[in-house]
């Protein structure tokens, strides 16, 4: 129940985050995808079915606050908690290079499916443009906050498993 409680809020957190303090922060209109880091960490951490769960309720706010189509956005970003909890087996916990390897992969595919799905088939074909100065960048900014919001995800993470090892001892 509290691993439940701690997600939820730290989805709505970062969706609010997202939407306010990110585009204060953007630079050049490009702003770093909070979302992307809390799914890919959580479906590392606890694999693909918290990966999923995380990734679904994160889309689908996008997709309620921010998009005039919903569902798409629930869709993608279940597809990178499934993804991201494939690693979960391989994952260390003092090593970041993993993470942020797997965030950037994300990222660059995400961008990519978006522009797949939002722009070409609308017959815009600037796709290098769009690379180059929309992708790239965001993914680039993406792994500059990923240092700092993953260390914090990862703590929350830990701080949760032991306060649920301990319930569990109690039980018993």
């Amino acid at each position: 129940m509290r691993r439940k409680l701690v997600m939820a809020v730290l989805v709505t957190v970062c969706v609010i985050l997202q939407s306010t303090v990110c585009p204060m922060i953007a630079i050049a209109s490009i702003k770093p995808n909070l979302l992307i880091i809390l799914t890919v960490s959580f479906g590392l951490m606890r694999g693909k079915r918290s990966g999923m769960l995380t990734g679904f309720c994160c889309g689908f706010l996008t997709d309620l606050f921010f998009e005039s189509v919903i569902g798409l956005n629930a869709l993608l970003y279940l597809w990178v908690g499934y993804f991201s909890g494939f690693f979960y087996r391989i994952f260390y916990d003092d090593d970041i290079k993993t993470p942020i390897f797997l965030i950037s992969i994300t990222d660059l595919v995400y961008g990519i499916v978006q522009y797949i799905l939002m722009f070409l088939l609308r017959g815009r074909l600037q796709f290098f443009y769009y690379l180059g100065r929309i992708i790239i960048p965001e993914v680039i900014y993406t792994l500059l906050v990923t240092i700092v919001f993953y260390q914090i995800f990862y703590h929350i993470n830990k701080r949760v498993s032991i306060t649920e090892k301990r319930s569990a001892g109690n039980i018993v």
